[in-house]
């Protein structure tokens, strides 16, 4: 049935609900797990606008890749310690909706199965994460947003 689950996570509630949900399926079908966490890439222009002025200046896409290897590290162990077997964790950097659609079809994913909401608190995806919304309506397999 499935060969390739891509399950993307954010660090969210919803993200570990719906990882959850794909090693259910992950042991239904015994297809591979593949987790990603992308992280948005910012310019050392944006980085610049900050009213926070650090000691020892970090390049912002370094610090958000360094956090997106922690969720995804972080995903990978929770779906072991929930019984996954074939488990990869893959970072990404770019816009989360559009990274998400690419990644899947580069890695010939079968399901996406993602969050309804993830850490952004924005009005436009109050019911549906936005983000979960665009993967939805521009991805070439399903997804099951949980």
């Amino acid at each position: 049935m499935f060969k390739k689950i891509l399950v993307p996570v954010d660090g969210s509630e919803g993200a570990l609900a719906a990882l959850e949900k794909a090693v259910e399926l992950q042991k239904l079908t015994s297809a591979e797990l593949l987790i990603l966490c992308v992280y948005k890439h910012h310019s050392l222009f944006e980085a610049s606008l900050s009213m926070v002025r650090p000691d020892e200046v970090q390049i912002p896409d370094d610090a958000l890749q360094e956090y997106a290897k922690s969720v995804a590290e972080h995903a990978k162990e929770k779906a072991k310690e929930w019984g996954a077997e074939q488990v990869r964790a893959f970072v990404k950097g770019g816009r989360p909706s559009k990274t998400i659609v690419k990644f899947a079809k580069t890695k010939e994913v079968d399901l996406i199965v993602m969050g309804s909401r993830g850490t952004n608190g924005d009005v436009e995806g109050y019911f549906m994460g936005s983000v979960s919304q665009r993967v939805a309506s521009h991805s070439k397999c399903p997804t099951l947003v949980v």
